[in-house]
């Protein structure tokens, strides 16, 4: 088999995988959960290396959130724009998710924290123009639900592309 058709073989295993991920779940939909998660993930790692400031001593996700007084929490939201606690971080909630039967309700109340920090310091498009809100109400419950399912199945995933690599190695030598 020559390399370009191990390639496909394991670019067409790969989307089957990532279909069996997704499960019933309509793809576009799926882009949400997984597009939201990207931008939890981004905006917690970029608060995170704010608060650190390149200071490799400084592990902001693993401080005690009582380490964090008005003045820290003041200061962070008036320059970042929004705050979030070292216990809300993705990668301490991530760490915990499949063990974390509140799995919802605590992403919800993280996700209205963030909101809630950002009031008053964000700009916002309704703040230009008067206009109703047409966008899609999403329901944070079934979100999450899904996230937690795609979060269990990851391990899945992964052993499953290393095999087809290790069995197209293998057939390479």
């Amino acid at each position: 088999m020559s390399s370009i058709q191990q390639r496909a073989e394991l670019q067409a295993q790969i989307w089957k995988i990532a279909n069996d991920v997704r499960g019933s779940i309509d793809g576009w939909d799926f882009k949400q959960y997984v597009l939201g998660t990207l931008f939890y993930r981004f905006i917690s790692e970029n608060f995170a290396n704010y608060i650190e400031g390149g200071d490799e001593s400084i592990n902001y996700a693993t401080l005690s959130d009582a380490v964090i007084n008005p003045e820290i929490k003041d200061d962070a939201t008036k320059t970042k724009g929004y705050f979030i606690y070292p216990s809300q971080l993705f990668a301490n909630i991530a760490a915990s998710a499949n063990d974390n039967a509140n799995l919802n309700t605590d992403l919800a109340a993280i996700f209205s924290a963030i909101e809630s920090s950002a009031n008053g310091y964000n700009l916002s498009v309704s703040s230009y123009v008067v206009a109703e809100d047409t966008r899609e109400r999403i329901n944070i419950t079934k979100l999450n639900a899904e996230l937690k399912t795609t979060v269990a199945k990851i391990d899945k995933l992964r052993a499953d592309i290393d095999a087809i690599v290790a069995q197209i190695e293998g057939g390479a030598q």
